[in-house]
């Protein structure tokens, strides 16, 4: 118990350094677009600082909860999906889709499921695309005993790509209890995680 209030700990202190990291380099964006006289360079500028704006909330997101407390799942996760958007798929023309059930879960839990979306849709922008362009589509729904998470893109790249990336959504979804199946093919690929209900 004592060296897991350690670890999460030392997460959340990481994390804290992590924003300072991000906030700093926000900063110095900003200073570098304010001082400069081209009006290209600072669209540009600011274009930087909003993908580091997106990435900061991203990270937000996945921080260990100061403390455990339960939360609305698709609100979570419409809000991280949402950073996850603007700072990764937006640019690369791939569109993520969402329908999110009502459930409320642990924000420990939720963080968690948090994780395993962020890995597989950006394992998806990385490898399911050819030419960049493309859809993820997520669906979150819950039963009576389990809460299903169900991620699909429509690419055709390599099917395999979803074994070869997953050893980080296994341990994850073994954290949580629960089970992950993936499945691939030319039309795509279809990775579902199932994770028991909380009592």
């Amino acid at each position: 118990m004592a060296a897991s209030w350690q670890n999460g700990l030392v997460l959340r202190e990481l994390s804290h350094e992590l924003d300072d990291e991000l906030a700093s380099a926000i900063n110095l964006v900003s200073v570098a677009a304010n001082s400069c006289d081209s009006a290209e360079a600072r669209a540009s500028l600011a274009s930087v600082q909003e993908r580091l704006q997106s990435h900061a909330q991203v990270c937000r997101s996945l921080q260990m909860p100061e403390y455990t407390t339960t939360i609305d799942l698709a609100a979570y996760l419409h809000h991280l999906c949402r950073s996850i958007s603007r700072s990764r798929l937006e640019r690369e023309g791939i569109v993520l889709s969402l329908l999110l059930h009502p459930v409320r879960m642990s924000s420990e839990r939720c963080r968690l499921l948090g994780m395993i979306i962020f890995e597989l849709t950006t394992n998806a922008a990385r490898n399911a695309f050819h030419e960049g362009v493309g859809a993820i589509h997520l669906e979150v729904w819950p039963t009576a005993t389990s809460i299903v998470c169900c991620i699909a893109d429509s690419g055709s790249s390599d099917s395999t790509y979803p074994e070869r990336n997953g050893s980080i959504v296994e341990a994850l979804a073994a954290s949580l209890n629960g089970t992950i199946d993936f499945g691939g093919g030319t039309n795509g690929t279809r990775t579902v995680v199932n994770i028991p209900r909380e009592a």
